[in-house]
């Protein structure tokens, strides 16, 4: 290969990586060496967690939306990756699926777990999140890194082992969701449990249709019943608890 091929090969290598490019981060020192059984090559991945802190920091409202289903012998997981957690569920960055059976040599190593592990990496990776370090060889061979103890093994798409002594449970598709689906909201002041706390119905026949707000006007007793004795639900106790606590306060300022 020529010098200038070498250059130019350098150059389109420094643009794959500023994909998705976050200002004082670089993944390269997390990528870790993993050995392809096929071909004995060493090449670079990036682990999956680390895929996941890039991905939310390059999008803090991104959303990675899992699905797993019970295949033959396995579990099938597709992973779609969203840049914003309001996204419609056909706007998605990348998506990508990955099936994983039993192992005999590992049986604490749950294969649903493991088929959703492996599915998120990949739609990451499709993403942009760590294509610098799958970039040896062009196509991607039939066997990946294990995810959870770096050997490799199959990937998605191939068919896993076959353990004839376990069989999967059925199980219907089931939809998860990986990262918060809405942006962390601030713990809410005294004042404001209060006030939905006096917006909880009331559990009591002869108050019916009020809230505990109400009935606290009316017959304060039956709040304070409605805390230490009600036993029909926690939240319309809790709820009750914080009025009579807030009742308390009012009363001795």
């Amino acid at each position: 290969m020529s010098q200038n091929n070498s250059n130019d090969k350098a150059a389109m290598l420094a643009k794959i990586e500023g994909i998705n490019k976050v200002d004082g981060f670089d993944p390269t020192p997390f990528a870790v060496d993993y050995t392809d059984l096929e071909t004995g090559e060493v090449r670079k991945r990036l682990p999956v967690m680390i895929q996941m802190a890039w991905f939310r920091m390059k999008y803090p409202e991104g959303r990675i939306a899992i699905t797993v289903s019970p295949g033959k012998d396995c579990f099938v997981a597709t992973a779609k990756v969203y840049p914003s957690y309001k996204d419609g569920a056909e706007c998605y960055l990348a998506e990508a699926t990955a099936s994983r059976g039993y192992l005999a040599d590992k049986p604490s190593v749950s294969p649903r777990e493991w088929a959703q592990t492996a599915a998120v990496g990949i739609a990451l990776r499709n993403a942009g999140f760590g294509l610098q370090f799958a970039m040896a060889g062009d196509e991607f061979e039939d066997t990946a890194t294990d995810e959870l103890n770096g050997n490799s093994t199959q990937a998605g798409g191939s068919t896993p082992p076959k353990n004839p002594a376990v069989t999967p449970e059925p199980e219907t598709e089931e939809e998860y969701t990986v990262e918060p689906t809405a942006p962390p909201q601030r713990e809410l002041t005294f004042e404001e449990k209060v006030e939905q706390a006096m917006r909880v119905p009331c559990p009591i026949t002869k108050y019916g249709g009020k809230t505990l707000g109400d009935v606290l006007q009316m017959d304060p007793k039956a709040i304070q019943w409605c805390a230490t004795k009600f036993t029909g639900g926690e939240e319309i106790r809790n709820a009750a608890k914080l009025i009579c606590e807030y009742a308390q306060q009012k009363a001795s300022a």
